[in-house]
């Protein structure tokens, strides 16, 4: 089967021929329709999460199941699943009996610590492969795999109500679908941030009340402040330290700043400010098999639709290249069907 792995060097993406094992107990082979490319996926082609060459990426697989382990009960042929960076968890731990499945000490990762959804086939863990309504465009549920549940987990995490302001740093693959989400389903009033205007042009067609070009306003959270009170929270997806710093003085006093982007530097953060406005600031990674099926229903309603291209799995190489250099409008969706 043909597959996109990082190569040899960890410095980029092969197009690659690969043989799948044998199903093992609890297991189902799918056939990939659909794979988003995340940002995540850049990170581990270039060893930031440490190198790992000859894996299959991806994790924002969608596709139909082909064959189940004989002890599978959760999955029939026929299935339209998910492969997602959650891949599978120990099922026995603090973390994942209590909700908290993603924060797993030994989970495994598609893509990363085992082969992901970037191949015309992949095998799964039944049980952590969460069905796709069937009215969900496969394309548009890919996006959702990650960065729909990434951005909707975030701002549960942000403990929005409806009516409140939230600050939204970072207009690109998730940050469109994190508006949309605050938007339509939490009913709230959004401030997207970014840098690029047609990203910032994108999330006031899905939906912000503001928007705001971080190269073109002098002081963005004053602005923001001056514009809201100051937003109830912050979600950060932008893989910036100045995204970061700006958040914690966008938020009023008692705010919420949730991070998700991960740049490699380290965040300022006024010990002063944080106690006195009682400012909380929190990590949300990715999101749980539960909540990957609300994000899916959100999309099957129609109330959050991804911005989504599709492209020939022979442009990986391309697609890579492209995010590198931050071009990319939405999301970049490699398509496994043709």
């Amino acid at each position: 089967m043909k597959a996109v792995v990082v190569n040899s060097e960890s410095t980029g993406v092969e197009i690659v021929e690969k043989e799948l094992r044998p199903l093992e107990s609890g297991e189902a082979l799918v056939e990939v329709e659909y794979c988003g490319v995340c940002h995540s996926d850049l990170h581990i082609v270039h060893g930031i999460f440490g190198k790992v060459p000859g894996r299959t990426l991806g994790h924002e697989g969608i596709g139909i199941v082909k064959e189940i382990a004989p002890d599978v009960k959760n999955l029939k042929v026929g299935d339209r699943v998910s492969i997602a960076w959650f891949f599978e968890g120990c099922g026995a731990c603090e973390y994942c009996n209590t909700g908290r499945e993603t924060l797993c000490r030994t989970v495994k990762n598609a893509g990363y610590s085992v082969d992901g959804g970037m191949a015309e086939q992949c095998i799964v863990t039944a049980d952590y492969a969460v069905k796709v309504p069937e009215n969900l465009d496969p394309a548009q549920a890919s996006s959702i795999t990650c960065a729909g549940v990434t951005t909707y987990k975030a701002i549960k995490e942000a403990q929005l109500k409806p009516g409140q302001w939230i600050a939204l740093f970072g207009a690109g693959g998730l940050g469109n679908l994190a508006v949309q989400y605050a938007k339509k389903v939490f009913n709230a009033h959004v401030v997207a941030i970014d840098i690029n205007n047609d990203k910032l042009e994108l999330a006031k067609k899905v939906g912000a009340d503001i928007v705001i070009n971080g190269l073109e306003v002098e002081d963005v959270a004053g602005l923001i402040q001056e514009k809201t009170g100051g937003t109830h929270s912050a979600v950060v997806t932008a893989v910036s330290k100045v995204a970061f710093n700006q958040a914690v003085n966008s938020v009023r006093a008692g705010g919420r700043v949730v991070a998700v982007g991960l740049p490699s530097e380290m965040m300022d953060l006024s010990i002063v400010k944080t106690v006195l406005d009682g400012i909380q600031v929190v990590g949300s990674l990715v999101g749980t098999r539960k909540d990957l099926e609300e994000a899916f229903q959100f999309g099957a309603e129609g109330l959050v639709v991804p911005v989504v291209q599709t492209r020939p799995v022979e442009d990986a190489p391309a697609v890579f290249d492209e995010m590198a250099a931050g071009t990319i409008q939405g999301r970049m969706v490699l398509d496994f069907t043709h």
